[in-house]
């Protein structure tokens, strides 16, 4: 689908960001439960509250004087992830793959002294990557191995898959491949690739790279479309959950499929970003004004799944 001209975004009904806010982000989402989803580790208590699976945590550094004892914090583990809790767009995340002679090294080569650690996990707690610059805190946890159905179209890093929620019904669902110019990071704005995916069946559509339609991973040589993800039903029975879960009725919830664990919650946004719609050469908001004809809001879980397959599959809903 083209969405060149403003005459085309708005027949194909594409939601833009001053409708989202003021159509869907302001009235679906109280002010008072954004802590719930811009802070990591109050999403992950929510979720382990709710026995949802997510990325297991190794430790959080809350104050400065904590940065001492990093080297016995880390010291038990190969490989990890470090994140700051109140962070966005993937800023201030590193991730190790492993250790040697006391330094760390990055997925993508990148070694990493333990004075560079220190400083960084500082650089997080004095809120340089927090959302409004606000006093932050590290979050260190589990390093996710991607499911093997990703090794062909995947590099380095993890791919991650956002499904988009409006009042508990899954209405938009892509992957995020990482890519060698994104530097193994699943973040579209760095070069990572965006494949639209069916809602009905969990298979690979339309993908973009900066706007530019791909079919083929520019990496790994191999296509990203007709690739079926699996724990496909699970996925959008936990995206469904996120709903209950924060009381937020337009959110993104971001997940990885993990080798060993399965399907895990990364996290969840109460502003996600719009760039799925040109992942999916669809718009959102035909799918949106459905939930809101269809008074899905107090129906149970599996009959809101159900919905959102049978009602969304690629070429339905207008698109």
């Amino acid at each position: 689908m083209n969405f060149a001209g403003p005459w085309r975004l708005a027949a194909a009904g594409v939601l833009g960001i001053n409708r989202r806010n003021a159509d869907y982000t302001l009235p679906c989402n109280p002010r008072r439960l954004y802590p719930r989803v811009d802070d990591k580790e109050q999403t992950k208590r929510l979720a382990q509250r709710e026995n949802m699976a997510i990325p297991p945590t190794y430790g959080v550094i809350h104050i400065e004087r904590q940065v001492r004892d990093l080297p016995d914090m880390l010291a038990p583990y190969q490989d990890f992830v470090i994140k700051p809790a109140q962070g966005s767009g993937g800023s201030g995340i590193i991730v190790i793959s492993g250790k040697l002679r006391g330094a760390y090294y990055l997925v993508d080569g990148e070694v990493m002294q333990p004075r560079d650690m220190a400083h960084h996990v500082s650089n997080i707690l004095s809120g340089m990557y927090s959302l409004g610059g606000q006093p932050d805190k590290a979050l260190i946890e589990y390093r996710v191995k991607f499911a093997p159905v990703f090794a062909a179209i995947a590099f380095q890093g993890v791919p991650d898959i956002r499904i988009l929620n409006y009042l508990g019904v899954p209405v938009m669902a892509m992957m995020r491949l990482p890519t060698r110019r994104s530097r193994g990071r699943a973040n579209l704005h760095q070069g990572a690739i965006g494949v639209g995916i069916d809602l009905a069946s969990g298979h690979t559509l339309h993908a973009v790279q900066a706007n530019e339609v791909v079919s083929i991973h520019p990496d790994t040589g191999n296509s990203v479309t007709g690739v079926a993800i699996p724990y496909w039903d699970e996925l959008l029975t936990m995206c469904a959950r996120c709903y209950e879960l924060t009381g937020l009725g337009y959110q993104g919830a971001d997940f990885v499929l993990d080798s060993e664990r399965g399907p895990l919650l990364l996290e969840i946004n109460a502003r996600p970003g719009l760039n799925i719609q040109i992942a999916n050469g669809a718009g959102l908001l035909p799918r949106l004004r459905l939930v809101e004809q269809s008074l899905l809001r107090d129906e149970d879980i599996a009959s809101r799944v159900a919905f959102a397959k049978r009602n969304f599959a690629s070429g339905q809903s207008g698109e």
